[in-house]
This record gives structure tokens, C-alpha cells and sequence, in this order.
């Protein structure tokens, strides 16, 4: 969703903390809006574009452990403001249904408050970047961390962070996703992959029927 006038398509997020299912999701649901004839961009974040595929990589290097705070904020920023200019908003002029693994939520809860720069000061940060861009749902797939960490293989730098950070970051999901429930859709990532992809696409097909 554009704030101000509304833009012809439509924008769906998969939020939530690692090992949740978000890719495994996203792709069952940009296949079942595709086989009903949908015009469906899937990408995700950080990355999208070459520019932020490039951040990406230095964002989630184990190498680059230690890099300062509010430095990791500002890059995921600049990712986010570069992939919603040039794939995001083109898509969604053109009334394509956009899916994202991942969009501003995830820095509000991984710098905002796994990182404690403040869920507010982030939140505009992302918002500022993107121009305002907002998701029409947000997709939150909720799983225990020490669940959702063992379905991990060959962590990167943000999911080497210890168990505790983690478990902050979830309760920042879920904190996000209680002040906007219209806006949100909670579900139990510990469900089985084929229940939650009938109940996305349940609720989605009920979004897109109505725009």
C-alpha cells in the first residue's frame, strides 16, 4: 500500500524470526495467486535489487560481526529505499500483486528492539526511506526461536546471535503486530506448512477479491 493515493496492486509481507517458514510461504502463495491468473513479483529483503543484494551480503557476512549498531540500521534503510523504488512501487503501479520475505517490521524488531534503538526512531527511519510505503497485510508466521534456530543450517551473522536476542525480537514481532491487527495476520509457524499456506491463502484471496 502507497499512502496517499492508492496504488492498483497489491502488497503482501511475510514477517517473522528465522527458521519460520517466510520463504516457504511466500513461494506457496505466489503460486497459488499466479495459477488464478495474477501478475505476482515475489522478492524479498535485504535485497531485490543489485544495489541491495550487495548490502545483503555484507549485512548478514559472519565476518562482518561487530559491525556498529546504528550502522546496521542505516544499510538495512538503504536496501529497503532502493528495492521499494525500483521494484516495489514500479510493480505496484502496474496493479501487480508484490510478495516480500521480509520489509520494514523486521527492522523494527531485529534494530528497534533486538538491537534497542527504539521501535519509533526505526520505524521512521524505514518509512522515510520507502516514502511511506506500507504493506496492505503483513504476514507474521510466529515460532519459539530455539524451534525456529534448530531448522537453521550454516547461520549467517544475524542468526548467530545468541538465543536470548532472539527471543527479543519475537516478542517485538508480536508487540508490532498487536497495535495494527487489522493489518496483521498472527499464525503458529510450528503448524504444519500446508495448514498455514491454506489459511494465507484463504485470507489473501479474500484481499484480493476485494480491491
Amino acid at each position: 500500500m502507497i499512502e496517499g493515493p492508492n496504488a492498483p496492486g497489491l502488497f503482501f509481507v511475510f514477517e517473522g524470526g528465522e527458521g519460520a517458514g517466510k520463504s516457504t510461504q511466500s513461494a506457496a502463495l505466489a503460486d497459488y495467486l499466479a495459477s488464478r491468473g495474477h501478475t505476482v513479483v515475489r522478492t524479498r529483503e535485504p535485497g531485490g535489487t543489485p544495489a541491495a543484494e550487495a548490502i545483503r551480503g555484507i549485512l548478514l557476512d559472519p565476518a562482518n560481526t561487530g559491525l556498529d549498531d546504528r550502522a546496521e540500521a542505516l544499510l538495512f534503510a538503504a536496501s529497503r529505499g532502493d528495492h521499494a523504488a525500483r521494484v516495489i512501487r514500479p510493480a505496484l503501479q502496474r496493479g501487480d500483486i508484490v510478495i516480500s520475505d521480509r520489509f520494514m517490521d523486521s527492522s523494527v524488531a531485529y534494530q528497534g528492539v533486538g538491537r534497542d534503538l527504539g521501535l519509533e526512531k526505526v520505524a521512521e527511519l524505514s518509512l522515510w526511506a520507502t516514502g511511506g510505503l506500507r504493506p496492505d497485510l503483513t504476514i507474521l508466521l510466529d515460532v519459539d526461536p530455539q524451534i525456529g534456530l534448530a531448522r537453521v543450517v550454516g547461520p549467517d551473522r544475524l542468526e548467530s546471535e545468541p538465543l536470548e536476542w532472539h527471543r527479543r525480537v519475537r516478542q517485538g514481532f508480536l508487540d508490532i503486530a498487536a497495535t495494527d491487527p487489522d493489518r496483521y495476520l498472527v499464525l503458529d509457524a510450528s503448524r504444519p506448512a500446508e495448514d498455514l499456506a491454506v489459511e494465507i491463502t484463504v485470507v489473501v484471496e479474500g484481499l484480493v477479491q476485494d480491491a
